[in-house]
């Protein structure tokens, strides 16, 4: 699979030769990486896009890598009347030419030329279907080809594609083992795992358990092999058809790159589009370790409530394509619809960007009796349902399905509920390390009391609202109690502490996170009418307007010019985005004054840098979903800068990995810290929210 260094440096100066005298454009914007095939935190495919090693968004030339920069070798090429091109990754030097790149929220599509002769329509589709639970059990993606005449001539046309044995460890020592063979409905696949199964375990990131799936349809024409890598895409390279073999020698990863092939003969194609369908997916009969009183569990993947077997289920998504497709239009149409009109243009590039980086970082699991969604935390610290990154995330669940936020609060609340948890505040996360939901039993996890407290009031309440479930809030009545008398001990002057910024450092008096516990504590107000707790509703908002009229003293700068909330009390040299001011607009509390609305949005335009509001004083870097945040309680100016900025951001920005939410306001880089793939874009709906009401 692998090139020597020298015919890599080779091989792209020849790419790039190729390219020279055709640009590709790209719509609506060329992103830092394209999603290629994203629906969990283990199918997490993408084609980096920046100056930093990235391809420049061309899918002919590099190798499709894993979220964390490990290369999933993913190969396509194709034979027009005997001459070959590479159209995806880097099997050989003669590319496709590409005319033009699009995404939506669910799509990632390439227009190519081939040789002057054909076009390629070239779609990779990551269904999102909200509403369908069995549908979006399925850890599975498609990958769709179409190739039509363009010089109104017939052409004798193969096309081929494959995946590699990297797909399946991220220890490229670990020994693969593989077969063949085709479901009773007519789909082939080649099933690829690691030989040695690691139950719950990861390394680099990957699991390292389950059986990958590449799969397509078994008609006339098709040819296919396994083997190393230069002799299965020699194969259709010099014959434009598969041996029909397969490689019996299991091996390291990286030991001749073992690759699983397919080569569809498409016959003489003219005017008339001819196709092929790609799946590409993971099966892992247990996904999560859960923590009972009983002790801890293993749950299954939802998909197997559905399915008796993994063929069925390959089997079912494969032949569902037409209709995934139809609901995933759906949902492009319905963001595509709401962002233009809450936030123009430049608003659907960022929603649609973000919305298979939100839900690609959760699995469904458990029974269609009893199911939850787990999420890790990508790529900081690896946790397991982050309160304080679901945080960030929610507006994408709460718009896409309220019962996809439920599903992520329903475990918090059982294992605190049930005694697991000895802090009387509420938990960092249920597990240090996905897929292990294992509990912090001592209660050492990261210790960010005020901050989670206040989002798990926020968060259950606006489920509620959304949801109409008032129930939900009977339930867990207890200890959404407790949590709200920490918030009254500690909300005015909260202690030195981290927030959910703590790459940031701790921080005494912090003007935000004291807002936020103040929020917090007005939703229990509000909880508690809901649920006919007079009396404790009538004390909760009397303390919460009490302590906000405080606020608007000890963490505002008065006497600057413009005046503006400081990032602590009585630093009035200081200031930072007020993102926590959206949950009191989002939950329609009217808790704060519209004067510090409209405070807040005058002064952000004074201190706008290149790409952005830098998150605080102490730091030029900025985050994209607290940005949104902002930005949806913002005047419609002050909105429309915070918009326009992460846009222009997206399109220009030199880091070349799955979309950041931290990145330098000036250079658009990536700070001392690298976060990437992370599900907290999903703030970008925040505006769609706002919008929709709850």
């Amino acid at each position: 699979m692998k090139l020597g260094s020298f015919s890599i440096l080779v091989a792209a100066w020849i790419v790039s030769c190729v390219r020279a005298s055709t640009t590709s454009t790209f719509s609506p914007a060329r992103p830092p990486a394209i999603p290629l095939a994203v629906r969990s935190p283990y199918l997490s495919t993408w084609l980096d896009v920046g100056s930093d090693g990235g391809d420049g968004g061309y899918l002919a030339g590099e190798w499709p890598d894993f979220w964390s920069n490990q290369i999933t070798g993913w190969a396509g090429m194709i034979r027009v009347d005997g001459q070959v091109y590479t159209w995806m990754g880097l099997p050989g030097t003669t590319t496709v030419t590409q005319l033009a790149f699009e995404y939506t929220s669910t799509r990632s599509v390439f227009i190519m030329n081939v040789g002057g002769m054909v076009q390629m329509n070239i779609t990779f589709l990551s269904p999102i279907t909200p509403d369908d639970m069995k549908r979006q059990s399925l850890v599975f993606s498609y990958l769709h080809v179409d190739v039509v005449s363009t010089d109104g001539n017939e052409h004798d046309v193969q096309l081929y594609a494959d995946i590699s044995a990297e797909w399946v460890s991220g220890d490229r020592t670990a020994v693969a083992q593989w077969d063949y063979g085709v479901t009773d409905d007519g789909v082939a696949y080649h099933r690829v795992y690691r030989q040695t199964q690691l139950l719950f375990s990861e390394n680099t990131d990957q699991g390292e358990w389950g059986y990958w799936y590449w799969a397509t349809d078994n008609r006339a024409g098709l040819t296919y092999q396994s083997g190393r890598d230069v002799d299965v895409r020699g194969s259709f390279s010099s014959n434009g058809l598969l041996g029909n073999s397969k490689d019996t020698k299991y091996r390291a990863i990286s030991n001749d790159w073992p690759v699983f092939g397919f080569a569809n003969d498409l016959g003489s194609v003219n005017s008339t589009t001819a196709s092929a369908l790609f799946s590409i997916g993971l099966t892992q009969d247990k996904a999560v370790q859960y923590e009972r009183t009983s002790g801890v569990v293993s749950l299954p993947s939802l998909w197997t409530s559905y399915f008796s077997t993994e063929l069925d289920a390959l089997e079912f998504f494969h032949n569902d394509y037409s209709h995934a497709a139809t609901l995933s239009t759906d949902f492009d149409s319905r963001v595509e619809t709401d962002s233009l009109a809450a936030g123009g243009q430049d608003y659907l590039t960022i929603t649609s960007l973000s919305a298979r980086q939100a839900l690609g970082a959760t699995q469904l699991c458990g029974t269609q009796d009893e199911y939850y969604l787990f999420m890790k935390e990508i790529s900081s610290d690896g946790n397991v349902n982050t309160v304080d990154v679901i945080f960030p995330a929610h507006p994408f669940f709460l718009y896409a399905n309220p019962e996809f936020l439920k599903l992520l609060l329903d475990p918090l609340f059982e294992i605190q509920e049930s005694g697991l948890y000895p802090n009387t505040w509420s938990m960092h996360d249920i597990g240090s390390r996905y897929p292990n939901a294992t509990g912090h039993n001592n209660g050492d996890d990261e210790p960010m009391p005020l901050e989670e407290c206040g989002d798990m009031l926020i968060m259950t309440l606006a489920y509620a609202l959304k949801a109409q479930d008032t129930n939900f809030l009977k339930q867990h009545y207890t200890l959404l109690k407790q949590w709200t008398s920490y918030l009254v001990a500690d909300a005015l002057y909260p202690s030195n502490q981290i927030s959910t910024d703590d790459f940031a450092g701790s921080l005494a008096n912090q003007t935000n996170l004291a807002l936020k516990g103040m929020i917090g504590i007005e939703a229990m107000a509000v909880i508690a009418n809901l649920t006919g707790h007079t009396a404790d509703a009538k004390n909760f908002t009397n303390i919460a307007h009490n302590y906000i009229a405080q606020w608007q003293v000890l963490g505002v700068a008065h006497d600057a010019n413009p005046p503006h909330s400081t990032l602590a009390y009585g630093a009035n040299d200081t200031h930072g985005l007020l993102y926590n001011l959206y949950a009191d607009a989002e939950l329609g509390l009217d808790l704060v004054p519209q004067s510090v609305y409209e405070m807040q949005s005058n002064f952000y335009q004074t201190v706008q840098l290149t790409y952005g509001v830098p998150l605080d004083t102490r730091h030029n870097y900025t985050k994209g979903d607290w940005e949104m945040f902002t930005a949806a309680v913002a005047s419609k100016s002050t909105q429309q800068m915070f918009i326009h900025d992460l846009a222009v951001w997206i399109d220009q920005t030199p880091t070349n990995r799955a979309m950041t939410d931290l990145y330098n306001t000036v250079g658009g880089n990536y700070p001392e810290v690298t976060f990437v793939a992370r599900p907290v874009v999903g703030g970008s709906f925040a505006l769609l929210l706002l919008q929709e009401g709850l």
